[in-house]
């Protein structure tokens, strides 16, 4: 199987090792010229759970480069998604698909617009990763991954993607719900992610305190208001307990959200906390507590820039 990672960010890069070091034929797309320049010269370096490593793999800015692929799997920041699935169309064959395992909702409806819902996969992972700087990225934990079909079938692809993401050393689950999957993930990136930005606290640190905990449950007892609504079928029972038990398992790990108001870049809230909001007002909903924390993200994106 052939297939491109578009996005050499933390996951995007920490998948490219793992395909890598099993022998499989991988290429990392970016749009980043420094970046890819960096990698080709210095390699990708990895450390942490995995252990310390320094790899050399196919990564180019320019898609003519790499021909078609059986496999696209999209790990940009979500507000680079459309325009990364536009930029990637050249990669797809007669039988490519194009798998996203992205954090927050509205990705999978971004990237079936352009390459239709029969060529299109979702999922979510587990594992933790960050940039310590360009080209060099910390494994910080490690989870299972999920994958499904829109329509919740059990497809042959979907066993065959299964089948070569564990050769690859990668634990992956099947879903039969992948509205779900995608809503599960969402509320323990509500329940961590802006918190960790805003404090600066590691995922674990966030159950050290009183106030974080109860934050915590505000922001997810709003969304499950909204989950309620849209009937939508999680994957527990009890939202607060999962976010608690995704915190001591990534404790050390530093979020996605907190990496990028570190390293001055947009972040991700508008697709995470700000998608319950967009979404509640479909409903005459209102939710406060997400609310003041999404417009809290904002301003420290504008105050970092």
């Amino acid at each position: 199987m052939r297939v491109v990672i578009v996005g050499a960010g933390a996951m995007g890069s920490l998948f490219g090792f793992f395909f890598h070091q099993a022998g499989k034929k991988v290429w990392l797309l970016d749009k980043h010229p420094e970046l890819t320049q960096k990698i080709r010269k210095k390699g990708l370096r990895i450390e942490g759970i995995s252990g310390e490593h320094q790899i050399f793999l196919p990564i180019t800015t320019k898609v003519s480069e790499i021909g078609t692929a059986d496999l696209i799997i999209i790990f940009v920041k979500s507000y680079d998604t459309a325009q990364a699935i536009l930029d990637a169309q050249p990669l797809i064959g007669p039988n490519s698909v194009v798998l996203t395992l992205q954090n927050g909702i509205g990705n999978l409806e971004t990237i079936t617009k352009v390459v239709g819902k029969e060529r299109t996969l979702a999922g979510t992972t587990a594992h933790g990763a960050t940039v310590i700087e360009p080209g060099h990225i910390h494994h910080a934990g490690k989870g299972e991954t999920i994958i499904g079909e829109i329509d919740g079938s059990e497809s042959l692809r979907l066993k065959k993607i299964k089948n070569f993401f564990e050769s690859a050393g990668i634990e992956t689950q099947i879903t039969y719900d992948v509205k779900g999957l995608l809503w599960s993930k969402l509320l323990i990136n509500i329940g961590i992610n802006p918190l960790t930005a805003i404090t600066g606290l590691r995922n674990g640190q966030l159950l050290d305190y009183e106030e974080t905990r109860k934050i915590i449950a505000r922001l997810l007892n709003e969304a499950q208001l909204l989950i309620d609504k849209k009937g939508i079928k999680l994957n527990y029972s009890d939202p607060f307990s999962k976010v608690e038990a995704v915190c001591q398992a990534t404790s050390l790990n530093i979020s996605s959200m907190l990496q990028d108001i570190r390293n001055k870049k947009k972040t991700e809230i508008d697709f995470i906390n700000g998608a319950i909001l967009t979404e509640g007002k479909k409903y005459g909903l209102d939710f406060p507590i997400n609310q003041s924390l999404t417009y809290l993200i904002h301003l420290l994106e504008l105050s970092s820039f």
